[in-house]
């Protein structure tokens, strides 16, 4: 197999070794997982570096088989759900001094709910420990298309609601071949008509062979579901195992989308090479307050 030559703009922030170690001892000691070191993510120490974590509840492996993720993968041996997790996300998040928390999860089909009271009990304790003004968003799955529970989520305010598409339809059937792109934007649109004080968000990546239209036409299903905020970034193979890098999309691209995106009318685009769902998440923090009065 011929592997694609990484560009000079595809090299991350050698930055947060220091904030790295503390934090990754931290969550060790917590018994926790991030999806910033299960899926290497490659601006985890930036985000380390400027105290940020996203949470991976539910365990690190995801019954799914995803072919661009780098996530264990398995349908057996699953544990059920820990029930000192939510706690221990709270007061880490708390001992951290987190402004903006995000919380995301591996897919769990085995579970009844799909793993929804998990969040609803993340969210509900972060409230009640952590400090008032703190943000918490959550990154869920499809919870199988039981749109009751995406519902019931919803209900336990949560600031921001993520689903991630994460590539055009055409590609799902290699992919994410036991995913669906409609039941994904039912996902996204059930959010957003369940509660409009909740800022909606989904993500997806670029360089797995999508066309310039097919990535506008995305764009346009994203915004006719209420979704108010997008993340683009690159693809990049975990593993010669995983899906191949079809392109590196160069950074002027990006930025293109990002333009085409404000003009359709998303509140935040964040379109980049290293965009990741997460990186930044704490910038929708600027646009809550005014959100939530609309």
């Amino acid at each position: 197999m011929t592997y694609l030559r990484k560009p000079k703009w595809l090299t991350s922030k050698k930055i947060g070794a220091s904030k790295a170690q503390e934090i990754k001892r931290l969550l060790r000691e917590y018994n926790l997982h991030t999806v910033c070191e299960s899926a290497r993510c490659p601006n985890l120490g930036e985000c380390f570096e400027n105290g940020t974590a996203t949470f991976m509840i539910l365990g690190n492996i995801c019954t799914r088989n995803c072919t661009f993720c780098a996530v264990e993968k398995s349908s057996e041996n699953l544990l059920p759900p820990d029930s000192e997790e939510p706690c221990s996300i709270a007061e880490l998040s708390k001992k951290l001094g987190l402004k903006h928390v995000v919380i995301t999860t591996v897919t769990r089909d085995d579970l009844p709910d799909g793993g929804a009271s998990q969040f609803i009990k993340v969210i509900k304790i972060i409230k009640e420990i952590c400090e008032k003004n703190i943000s918490i968003e959550v990154l869920i799955s499809d919870f199988n298309g039981d749109l009751k529970q995406v519902i019931k989520v919803v209900d336990a305010a949560p600031d921001i609601l993520n689903h991630n598409v994460e590539t055009i339809p055409r590609l799902y059937p290699i992919v994410r071949p036991k995913a669906n792109f409609v039941r994904s934007i039912s996902v996204l649109q059930t959010a957003s008509k369940s509660n409009r004080n909740i800022l909606t968000k989904s993500g997806f990546m670029i360089g797995l062979g999508e066309t310039e239209q097919e990535v506008l036409t995305l764009l346009e299903e994203l915004r006719k579901a209420d979704v108010d905020i997008v993340t683009i970034g690159q693809y990049m193979q975990p593993s010669k195992d995983h899906y191949p890098v079809k392109e590196f999309i160069h950074p002027e691209v990006f930025d293109f989308y990002k333009d085409e995106g404000e003009k359709m009318g998303f509140k935040i685009v964040e379109s980049a090479p290293l965009v990741r769902s997460s990186y930044h998440a704490e910038r929708a923090r600027k646009i809550m307050r005014n959100h939530s009065q609309i």
